[in-house]
């Protein structure tokens, strides 16, 4: 099928929301030199709302409006961090994910303005970050530790830490590289510190399903491996059915034997409760290793926990 002359592509105006949709024209023009691209800005009520996001519907917050666009035929093709994408609910009717990009770093950062890792912050250390994967962790690991609700984009956030509204940030490490600000870290924490969210350090490209000229320009850009780790991560997100102040943490890791794991965690929000569960696929397809990880922590009260938790 003939590649299109013109692939309009629908954006957050935010830098990280920029610079994610460069990286796709940049990926885009290389596998089919010549192409044109044109982006199409689009302002979410999770960017114009700095308040508790369960309050606007959770992460659909960030992705109403570029669905809209997408579907009144404004714009052909969506970039998007798998991470905001909600998970126990489908695709919007009409859309469908064409191609998974290859995974960039899934680490959380810590970044403090005198360099300091997390074990050497004094107690009382202002914490800056809304995420309550985030603050359920640090609450189990580092206690002393005060967590502050910090919202905006990575860039606003730094600029809050300069202007005192905390003493130090937990970003994401892919984050911080895409918007050229990795200069910053101060420690990037392992994933045995600071269990990623799921879908961590993915862009996902969305079209139109009955646009098979674009998911047929698009397609090659998807990456094998990203794809069977999201397919498990997002499976378990679903079946797990969590909600936007469900502390639930996980990841998938593709070996290159073909062997796929999963490792996921549930926790309640003041850390003092987590569930834990891991597993390895070897003929289980990504999908069913999601479901298994889910069901394994419903069998230890998951479905409880996670019910318990307002939203």
């Amino acid at each position: 099928m003939a590649v299109p002359d013109l692939i309009r592509i629908v954006s957050r105006s935010s830098p990280m929301a920029l610079a994610q949709v460069e990286r796709v024209r940049t990926e885009l023009t290389a596998l089919h030199p010549g192409i044109a691209t044109e982006v199409v800005p689009v302002t979410t009520a999770g960017d114009r709302w700095m308040g508790d996001l369960a309050r606007l519907g959770g992460k659909g917050a960030f992705t109403k409006e570029v669905d809209a666009a997408l579907l009144e035929g404004r714009a052909d093709l969506a970039v998007h961090c798998v991470k905001d994408i909600p998970a126990d609910r489908p695709l919007p009717a009409g859309t469908v994910f064409a191609a998974f990009l290859k995974r960039d770093d899934i680490r959380d950062a810590l970044v403090h303005p005198d360099g300091l890792t997390l074990d050497a912050l004094p107690d009382g250390t202002r914490i800056g970050t809304s995420s309550v994967r985030r603050v359920a962790q640090l609450a189990a690991s580092h206690p002393q530790l005060t967590c502050v609700p910090l919202r905006g984009n990575a860039n606003r956030r730094l600029e809050k830490l300069a202007e005192g509204a905390a003493d130090a940030l937990l970003l994401a490490v892919a984050g911080l590289e895409r918007i050229g600000r990795a200069d910053v870290i101060s420690e990037v924490l392992p994933v045995e510190t600071m269990i990623p969210p799921i879908g961590a350090g993915v862009l996902a490209l969305q079209c139109r399903e009955d646009d098979s000229a674009t998911i047929d320009a698009v397609s090659d850009l998807g990456d094998p491996a990203t794809h069977r780790e999201t397919t498990a991560e997002r499976m378990l997100l679903h079946v797990l059915q969590g909600h936007c102040n469900s502390p639930i943490a996980g990841y998938a890791r593709a070996e290159r034997d073909g062997r796929l794991s999963l490792r996921a965690r549930v926790f309640s929000p003041d850390g003092k409760t987590v569930l834990d569960a891991h597993e390895w696929a070897g003929p289980l397809d990504p999908a069913t290793l999601g479901t298994s990880v889910a069901v394994a922590l419903l069998r230890q009260g998951a479905r409880e926990l996670i019910d318990s938790i307002a939203h």
